[in-house]
């Protein structure tokens, strides 16, 4: 009896091996593309960066110099929008959800969501040319972002639901114990203790808009000048401007579109870095 124990003690923990070894290589075949990708866009998009790049104009075709800095504007004043426009929309979405989910309105908005996430986004960039660009008559930041809002509104109002569903039941119990309204609870209490994940669905959406190009082909279009208006102008940014460089037939066109990969990069990373040190030790209501 005591042999055999031993023997399925040793079978388990050979099992337990041989799963901790697997999962071990899966995470580093998950790494060697994402290595290779940094990697790649790190050693040629550096060849072509500098402060030229990061504040001049476009030169024309055949001219050497100049850079993405028009595209780079483009870049805050169009993802700027979109925050404006999907953050609002998105986080009482979530609250809305989580919090007064229990009827046949939360599963239709639940639905929407859903259809949305999976939707893709060069359609949201058609829908907003449908609404937004004919509307105005011109390409336009304003269109831009309000098609970048489409992909975001969804990411962040499952990702706030689904944070807020963590906050024990007990804390909202307290909370109402004491007399305070379940308006200022929900505020103050809940969406305080659900601080990290709100924020963590909000860079994820940030994020996501930030690379897509497909959406600003037919909203944002592209331009070879700082933006001066935000409804009636064009407006490059830099998925689109990597996109159009990137297939050129001219290598210097090809390095700066390294040049404007490697850049995003950075700006996203500055988000995520700046965004977790900004709120690092704050995500418990303890400490409001």
């Amino acid at each position: 009896m005591k042999s055999d124990k031993l023997q399925g003690f040793g079978k388990r923990k050979a099992i337990d091996r041989l799963m901790t070894v697997l999962s071990f290589l899966c995470v580093l075949v998950a790494l060697v593309p994402l290595i290779s990708m940094l990697l790649t866009v790190v050693t040629k998009g550096v060849l072509a960066l500098n402060l030229d790049f990061l504040t001049q104009l476009p030169k024309a075709v055949g001219e050497s110099g100049g850079g993405f800095g028009n595209a780079i504007q483009g870049t805050f004043i169009v993802v700027g929008i979109a925050c404006l426009i999907s953050l609002p929309i998105g986080i009482f979405s979530g609250v809305f959800l989580s919090e007064y989910g229990a009827n046949s309105i939360a599963l239709g908005v639940r639905f929407i969501s859903d259809v949305l996430s999976g939707t893709p986004s060069i359609i949201a960039g058609i829908f907003s040319y449908t609404l937004v660009v004919k509307s105005f008559g011109s390409w336009s930041a304003l269109a831009g972002g309000f098609a970048l809002s489409l992909i975001m509104i969804p990411i962040i109002t499952r990702t706030v639901e689904e944070s807020l569903r963590l906050v024990p039941l007990e804390v909202r119990e307290a909370s109402l114990a004491l007399g305070i309204r379940r308006w200022r609870t929900i505020l103050n209490i809940v969406m305080i203790t659900a601080k990290a994940g709100i924020i963590t669905g909000i860079i994820l959406a940030t994020a996501r808009a930030s690379g897509e190009a497909a959406p600003l082909l037919f909203t944002s279009g592209f331009s070879n000048s700082w933006a001066s208006s935000l409804t009636n102008q064009p407006v490059s940014t830099l998925p689109v401007m990597i996109y159009t460089y990137a297939i050129s037939p001219f290598e210097d066109w090809r390095a700066k579109a390294w040049a404007g990969a490697l850049v995003l990069m950075i700006l996203i990373l500055i988000l995520n870095v700046g965004m977790r040190f900004a709120t690092k030790g704050k995500y418990s209501w303890r400490n409001f």
